[in-house]
């Protein structure tokens, strides 16, 4: 499989092959990282008490931002992680922070969502 994102011309690929190369990331991240199956578990969860609950329109649009947010967020981590790696295989100070920074994204966008989740859930079950 050839890594070029252009052709010998330098064109991009169709949009149907931009899709199927972005489908494909998809799909590999969700094979190889395991907190991203674990944020897909808590969110179809989530999902699942939301419609026993009946949530609002707008209470699920800030439910599926902050799912889509969180899962988007750990994905650009990976990306990150691996392009770090193919950097340098060192312990370089430089390449941890790139790490550990990108994880206290995803750290703080889990956050988020939690208190987004708390917000929405615990009135409707208090009540």
């Amino acid at each position: 499989m050839s890594m070029d994102f252009k052709d010998n011309q330098g064109k991009k690929p169709p949009f149907q092959d931009s899709v199927r190369f972005a489908l494909e990331g998809i799909r590999h991240a969700f094979k190889v990282e395991r907190n991203l199956r674990i944020h897909l578990v808590i969110s179809i969860f989530v999902i699942m008490v939301g419609l026993l609950l009946s949530l609002s329109p707008f209470e699920w649009l800030f439910i599926f931002s902050a799912i889509t947010g969180t899962i988007v967020t750990e994905m650009i981590n990976a990306a990150i992680e691996r392009t770090v790696d193919l950097v340098t295989k060192e312990c370089h100070p430089l390449a941890k922070q790139a790490k550990d920074i990108a994880a206290g994204a995803v750290l703080i966008f889990a956050f988020y969502s939690v208190i987004v989740g708390l917000i929405i859930f615990i009135p409707k079950l208090v009540r």
